[in-house]
């Protein structure tokens, strides 16, 4: 049970995010404050209040005599109401889980999941701790400045299918950036995001499975947004960039990250609906720069080269060697590095 405290700030943030979403429903125009108040059904001092404690917070907010609020600028801070207001997914999303400072995003989506979390929950973090990406690598996750985030998805189809989760991901992330900032996003196989040779956005998509089911999948997605090149490790900045850093502006997080999950919930339905693959696929080896290119394969074997030429039926990509024939790579077993540059 509550107590009478927690019973109030419960209150207090209700009406905080209700008169937050009247404002960004009303943006660039003043609705009054008596609107307000007639709406939630509390006096027009209580509005006061919460349009004080929005400005504390970073909202600019315009009031004008007879007139009333206006929102004309939103902070650069993740918030659920804002990411309410921009997302169109009927189920990606529909529970959020936000942090300050988390560990990692895809641990704490990996204990929701164990406990029950439904399809779609979300946890995104502000700034990441110990992030990480594929084949136990570290990831650099500085405070306010990117997408820290991870989604639990339950599919309905068995784990040799698992791959296929982290080409949706990828067109889901790539189709984002895009239409937010125009830039011309690349894939390189399996899981990274390359803007201008350059690594942008990493995809770490992690399983737990029965042998014929899958229990869920944790799909996580770092992303460097507002990141100013000062702000990466000497040792990542020859091969890494940011959207600030390629378009010269900066992003809004909220609407990215709102964006990734509507386009995410597109193509997952779109499968499901459909049982086929072909069409997405297509889509992500259009858009794969690794397709074509001369690749050392990196694995606890040894090394090897060839040049990759396709992608399987699930998501495999396939090099071929000097002799002509063909091997299939797993993107769970090795490295697959360009020769020339990061790509």
């Amino acid at each position: 049970m509550l107590s009478g405290t927690e019973w109030q700030e419960g209150m207090k943030q209700g009406m905080r995010d209700r008169i937050l979403m009247i404002l960004l429903q009303n943006q660039n125009s003043f609705i009054s404050g008596g609107e307000i108040s007639s709406k939630l059904g509390v006096s027009r001092t209580a509005v006061w209040k919460i349009i004080e404690q929005l400005r504390e917070e970073g909202f600019h907010i315009q009031s004008r005599s007879n007139k009333g609020y206006k929102l004309v600028q939103i902070p650069d801070k993740l918030d659920e109401t804002v990411l309410r207001y921009y997302l169109k997914s009927r189920k990606l999303g529909q529970l959020v889980e936000l942090h300050d400072a988390i560990g990692s995003t895809n641990s704490r989506a990996k204990e929701l999941a164990q406990e029950g979390a439904v399809h779609g929950t979300l946890v995104a973090a502000e700034e990441q701790k110990t992030g990480r990406g594929r084949l136990g690598r570290s990831w650099s996750s500085p405070p306010r400045v990117g997408l820290w985030m991870s989604v639990i998805m339950r599919p309905g189809f068995p784990p040799h299918f698992a791959p296929k989760m982290t080409v949706l991901a990828g067109l889901a992330v790539l189709r984002a950036i895009r239409s937010i900032t125009g830039l011309r996003a690349s894939i390189k196989w399996p899981n990274d995001i390359i803007i201008n040779s350059r690594k942008v956005c990493g995809i770490l998509t992690e399983m737990q499975a029965d042998l014929d089911l899958i229990e869920y999948v944790i799909i996580g997605i770092g992303m460097n947004v507002n990141t100013i090149m000062d702000g990466f490790p000497e040792e990542i900045r020859d091969s890494a960039t940011s959207l600030f850093l390629e378009c010269g502006k900066k992003v809004d997080r909220c609407r990215l990250m709102a964006m990734i999950l509507d386009e995410l919930e597109v193509l997952y339905e779109e499968y499901e609906k459909t049982a086929s693959f072909k069409g997405i696929l297509d889509e992500f080896k259009e858009n794969c720069i690794t397709l074509g290119r001369h690749v050392r394969v990196v694995s606890t074997s040894g090394q090897w080269e060839g040049t990759a030429v396709d992608l399987t039926d699930n998501c495999e990509l396939l090099v071929e060697l000097s002799d002509g024939s063909k091997r299939a790579v797993m993107s769970g077993d090795v490295s697959v590095r360009g020769i020339a540059g990061y790509i």
